[in-house]
């Protein structure tokens, strides 16, 4: 084990998982448990719970679920090792490093201090003789030295192996380099410097670490823009670029953009509140970011087919979830009589600060947005395209939840599409009402199947035996809920048990109890993956009444042993798993039967 036992219990009653979660996210009590919009998914009704008693979160939404150190793991995406320090300093507890431990902590720190010595070499770089194309280029885009010095920009010579030879001169191996995604190796086994020749934007996190870099060419070779593959330090889905500094601002949003110039650029002109994405669509992980520091979005996407998509990805990801979201399309400019897209980098340079100001203030919200993408696509002057408009938009306003808000954008389409509101609010209420028939034939597909509901969410953690797997799920609540149940060790032995995961958990509980700690789900962090510790969270989540506890205890042993038995013997099939498949072979149960 990576760290002492008696050092994770002691670090875990030290850190109450109402006070850790708290930091985080606004619990409000309900019964025994508090309830909050969950960090780790966009949602507006709160299905994140904390059990004070069990010391233990679980999110009904998402399923994600475990204790103090698995949210820390989620919420800062750290290893597990990383996250029992981050608890640790929290708590003032000096951590007893193991050696293997001691390594892989040091290999991290190893590669953060790499990346911040490489950020600096860039950025000394820059000033010097070497970086004279590179301070040309930031001229040429209108960027102060103020602003690049904000950024820690750095320059990269035309050179092979310039950063390879000043970091292996101040200790850091060949092997570090690789790792760290600053070199490449050729096919002859010799190293390269990875970025030659380009403006150097270092990539750091909400906590001030350099975790990666990103970097723009200086003349139109290709690729044009250039960042770090991912690392141990580094996941291009949980960072975005800029928020270090965009996280301090006092405007009440944050705007979503697509390239790290953009950022640097909005920056220079005020709005201290922009954000760029690293070269991929809006990620949900992102979202979790984002929610830390502002509750309104403002995406502002680049003007052609791929920031709409890339806008309507977000809008989708954002949907339903606590966040306010508004859209500010930038317009067209007009080159020799031609309409071209152009960025946020352009629109400033070309418009300038107040002219943005103006868009952010008018941006649209996610469904003005999107209806207007929609009336786009017809000719409302033709009575055949207002048809084909009105049964589009009202699938879109159907999905609406707030009937208030429902009513106005209905009202909206009508004047669009030049029919009265009564005919658009019918075709709105036919489509709300298809969709809820197709949400009920779904639900009626899910009862009719009910084993399918029993198995965990995890297809490698599927079960082989429903009955007995149920019955261990009994065994591991009961032995949680009240381990005075345990007081002679049952008669039951982890190879008796048909879920190989459900057998582990019941032997580290078991040998918890043995050594005189108390059996907890929240002491398995370490133990257990976090899609494991989703699912044994579930578990504890189901109902276990204490009354007559050990009548049911003694119950579940028994299916287990006779589950155990079958199976040593070849026996019969598990009848939970046989009527699932009866119904995979059944014909009618969706579609129009149904409707």
């Amino acid at each position: 084990m990576a760290f002492p036992q008696s050092f994770l219990d002691e670090l875990i009653a030290r850190s109450d998982i109402v006070d850790v979660v708290s930091s985080y996210v606004q619990l409000t009590r309900k019964g025994s448990n508090l309830f909050g919009l969950c960090p780790f998914h966009s949602e507006k009704t709160g299905s994140f719970s904390v059990s004070p008693d069990k010391q233990i979160y679980y999110c009904f939404g998402c399923k994600r679920g475990g204790g103090v150190v698995n949210f820390i793991m989620e919420e800062e995406n750290l290893p597990f090792p990383d996250a029992v320090r981050f608890l640790a300093k929290r708590a003032g507890l000096e951590v007893p490093e193991e050696d293997g431990d001691r390594e892989a902590g040091r290999r991290r720190a190893r590669l953060l201090e790499l990346n911040r010595d490489a950020a600096r070499f860039y950025y000394q770089l820059l000033y010097k003789p070497e970086g004279q194309a590179v301070r040309a280029y930031l001229e040429r885009r209108r960027i102060t030295r103020q602003t690049a010095v904000k950024f820690g920009m750095g320059a990269s010579p035309d050179a092979w192996d310039t950063l390879l030879l000043a970091m292996t001169k101040k200790g850091y191996t060949k092997s570090e380099l690789l790792e760290a995604g600053l070199v490449v190796q050729n096919k002859n086994g010799g190293l390269y410097d990875k970025f030659r020749n380009r403006l150097m934007l270092p990539v750091i996190d909400t906590r001030g670490d350099v975790v990666a870099f990103g970097s723009r060419v200086l003349d139109k070779s290709e690729p044009k823009y250039m960042n770090s593959s991912e690392t141990p330090v580094y996941s291009k889905r949980r960072v975005l670029y800029g928020l270090n500094l965009a996280k301090k601002t006092k405007r009440p949003n944050i705007i979503l953009c697509e390239g790290n110039l953009d950022i640097v650029t909005l920056h220079q002109a005020g709005f201290d509140n922009a954000v760029a994405s690293m070269g991929t669509a809006l990620t949900v992980e992102q979202t979790r970011l984002l929610s830390r520091f502002t509750k309104e979005l403002v995406l502002c996407y680049d003007n052609d087919s791929a920031g709409k998509i890339a806008t309507e990805r977000a809008l989708q990801i954002l949907n339903n979830s606590e966040f306010t979201v508004r859209v500010l399309q930038l317009p067209r400019r007009l080159v020799d009589g031609e309409a071209v897209k152009q960025d946020a980098d352009d629109f400033i340079k070309f418009q300038g600060a107040d002219a943005f100001e103006r868009l952010l203030i008018g941006s649209e919200n996610g469904v003005e947005f999107r209806m207007a993408q929609i009336a786009g696509k017809y000719d409302l002057s033709d009575d055949q395209a207002r048809v084909a408009y009105s049964e589009e938009i009202s699938e879109l306003l159907s999905g609406l939840s707030n009937p208030v808000e429902r009513q106005i954008y209905t009202t909206r389409a009508a004047e669009a599409a030049k029919i009265t509101p009564e005919a658009m609010k019918l075709e709105v209420q036919r489509a709300f009402k298809r969709r809820i028939s197709r949400e009920k034939r779904a639900e009626l597909r899910r009862e009719l199947n009910p084993a399918a509901q029993l198995q965990p969410k995890e297809r490698t953690l599927r079960y082989d035996n429903l009955r007995s797997a149920r019955a261990e799920e009994g065994i591991l609540r009961l032995l949680i809920l009240d381990e005075t149940l345990f007081a002679q060790n049952p008669p039951l032995e982890e190879s008796q048990f048909s879920s190989p995961l459900l057998g582990r958990v019941f032997q580290l509980l078991l040998q918890a109890r043995s050594q005189g700690r108390e059996p907890s789900v929240a002491a398995l962090a370490g133990q257990l993956s976090q899609e494991e510790m989703n699912h044994i969270t579930a578990i504890c989540q189901q109902p276990e009444s204490l009354q007559n506890a050990r009548q049911a205890l003694a119950d579940y042993i028994h299916i287990v042993q006779e589950e155990a038995g079958k199976r040593q013997n070849g026996g019969a099939v598990d009848p939970l798993l046989a009527a699932t498949e009866k119904y995979k072979n059944k014909k009618g149960t969706g579609g129009k039967q149904h409707g």
